[in-house]
């Protein structure tokens, strides 16, 4: 994969995370869930580094903090996304062990 075509998965990537972040606790399970299911196939197939996963995550949430405060709203709610971050991670998990079985 060249240098911008990585940049771009990248992109796209973070994108699909952003509205994973905003539908987690707003959404039905199901939708939701085939959300996580084809962005943890898109990391794992793109060999894409869980620190990498954690960097796109911190990101996102630092934005929503400033968005947030532009706003004069308080940022706490935000640390109820560590579990989006959790279950992501989670997920990516039984993937690579799924994988290492066959």
């Amino acid at each position: 994969m060249t240098g911008a075509e990585q940049q771009a998965l990248l992109q796209q990537l973070k994108s699909d995370y952003r509205q994973i972040l905003i539908d987690y606790f707003t959404i039905s399970d199901k939708t939701l869930n085939e959300k996580i299911d084809k962005f943890i196939k898109a990391v794992f197939y793109a060999n894409i580094p869980v620190p990498q996963i954690i960097e796109i995550h911190m990101e996102l949430i630092e934005e929503f903090s400033k968005q947030l405060k532009l706003e004069g709203r308080n940022d706490e709610a935000l640390l109820d996304y560590r579990l989006t971050l959790i279950d992501i991670l989670a997920h990516l998990c039984e993937l690579y062990r799924c994988s290492i079985q066959k």
